[in-house]
């Protein structure tokens, strides 16, 4: 067994409860000992969410495990069911009650409650997070979804399911927003969204549904191949992150559903194709970026880097065994060594061996290129709270496009700003005691007097003899300074990013000397001053 400090993902029965959280009318009775109920604050401090997660805990003690561990458990359930008055339960172990075996299942199945109880068998020591929403997700759907009752009418619109959304899911519910637009221009009605915002009830209905769109195949998958094998319902293969992506996308629903896509394909939110070929953009053509989180994110965010914005993929991972196979396909294509490991350590071994200009990668690479100086953008799982924003930001469709070219060329572009503060560390614009120059005004200038310490230059123009009056402050004492005709023209030279404070410390600098007006030897004796 190896200790670590940190995981890319929790036991089975954190999925589970992903599962649970997200939908409506589902309880879920967890064993578990008092230390195992840490989870609520996932949910709660993390996703920001407003209600607890609808778990139930036995919450058992050391002194209980002399007793009768399993009538706690059906206790724990009869009351569960009295008072949430779910459409259905769901009932297991967390990793720790596995190891004392009391069969939730069973016991559940004992008390004969009348309504559908799902029992998981989620073994913590050999699976993790998302294969246990994958796992709790696939044992609803078998036990609840049944034949279609729905006949398709001559003109019905062709309907399809969402499927894979979860509560603590990276972006999932501003995706399944744009996701769910795109498909209405393409005139698709949504038969349902799961598990997000379902109920036991709703899953009833899936084979209602023309065929399924797999939105995060690691939840999703093994329920979507299920229906797929038993209602004979179509499934999507394409993740729509990317611009690229969204179009392959559209056109396989369009095939699935039989309309014509023509509508969908050119939407004038999709910014980010310009923006990537813009002057600006082209500076960071074959920028070199290392990709690492979930599968699907990591093989959606290397094809979009590489094909879309021009960056040049050094290295791709997952820390999803289960979608090995996936990765390693990728890395092939931009000729790299795939990186399949949930140990953090390796994965910051790799980013510091590597050494690319900006990580993709989870919470974890955020702490791990901070350590090592790298640029960052999240783009998976596992999260932290500033990655569940209160604006609309989705990752998939044309507007999520938008957002993942936002997130990840800001980062390098202020890398371009640092490079260009260190071509200027000698400027007394830029020495090591100046304050940061984003913050603006500096040096102690009273906000009411603000508006006149730098006047626009059109002013200045407007009378190049004289100059025009400006507002210096050295020790209190307010006092006018003009600008000679050939000092005006030298200021002119100054990059405009830092002519304003240019202007301000040379006004700062003649009113300390009384030297009025300012002159070109005035100009560089405060450049002088300034920069000692």
């Amino acid at each position: 067994m190896q200790l670590t400090l940190w995981t890319y993902e929790g036991p089975p029965h954190i999925g589970a409860m992903r599962v649970a959280t997200a939908m409506r009318g589902l309880h879920y009775v967890l064993h578990a000992p008092q230390g195992d109920t840490y989870a609520d604050l996932l949910f709660t401090m993390i996703e920001r969410r407003d209600r607890r997660p609808p778990v139930t805990y036995t919450t058992f003690q050391a002194r209980d495990l002399g007793g009768d561990t399993a009538e706690l458990f059906k206790t724990a359930t009869r009351a569960a069911y009295a008072r949430f008055q779910p459409q259905a339960m769901i009932v297991g172990a967390s990793c720790t009650a596995e190891l004392i075996q009391d069969d939730p299942g069973g016991l559940a199945a004992a008390l004969d409650l009348p309504i559908p109880v799902v029992p998981l068998e989620l073994p913590a020591y050999q699976r993790k997070e998302n294969w246990g929403a994958a796992e709790t997700f696939y044992q609803l759907v078998r036990r609840l979804a049944g034949p279609s009752t729905a006949e398709r009418a001559p003109g019905r619109r062709p309907r399809c399911n969402l499927l894979g959304p979860t509560a603590l899911g990276f972006r999932h519910r501003d995706d399944v927003t744009e996701i769910g637009a795109l498909l209405g221009r393409l005139g698709i009605e949504i038969n349902v969204v799961a598990p997000l915002d379902a109920t036991p009830a709703d899953l009833m209905r899936l084979a209602d549904a023309d065929f399924n769109v797999v939105l995060y195949p690691e939840v999703a998958s093994p329920a979507a191949q299920w229906l797929q094998r038993t209602y004979r319902q179509p499934m999507t293969k394409t993740v729509p992150i990317g611009v690229g992506a969204t179009r392959e996308f559209i056109a396989e629903v369009a095939a699935l559903a039989g309309v014509d896509a023509t509508a969908a394909l050119d939407d004038p939110r999709a910014r980010s194709p310009w923006y990537s070929k813009s002057i600006d953009s082209t500076y960071l053509t074959g920028k070199r970026v290392f990709v690492f989180g979930d599968a699907t994110h990591a093989v959606a965010a290397a094809r979009v880097a590489a094909r879309e914005l021009g960056f040049t993929v050094v290295g791709i991972g997952t820390y999803s065994r289960e979608f090995a196979r996936e990765v390693r396909e990728a890395a092939r294509l931009y000729g790299v060594e795939p990186l399949i490991s949930d140990d953090y350590l390796e994965v910051e071994a790799r980013v510091a061996e590597l050494q690319p200009e900006l990580v993709l990668g989870t919470q974890m690479e955020r702490h791990i290129a901070k350590r090592l100086g790298i640029p960052c953008a999240v783009i998976s799982a596992p999260m932290h709270v500033q990655d569940f924003p209160a604006r609309y930001s989705p990752q998939m469709g044309f507007e999520g496009a938008n957002v993942l070219f936002d997130a990840w060329v800001h980062p390098l572009m202020m890398g371009l700003e640092e490079h260009l503060l260190t071509m200027f560390r000698g400027d007394f614009e830029f020495h090591d005691g100046a304050a940061a120059s984003h913050l603006g005004r500096s040096g102690g200038v009273p906000a009411a007097a603000g508006a006149a310490v730098a006047p626009n230059e059109r002013s200045v123009a407007a009378d190049p003899v004289v100059g025009a009056a400006a507002v210096a402050v050295a020790d209190n004492v307010v006092a006018l300074a003009s600008w000679a005709p050939d000092a005006q023209q030298e200021l002119q030279k100054i990059p405009f990013f830092v002519r304003g404070k240019a202007r301000r410390n040379t006004e700062k600098f003649a009113a300390e000397k009384g030297v009025n007006p300012i002159t070109v030897e005035t100009l560089y004796d405060a450049k002088a001053h300034f920069g000692r």
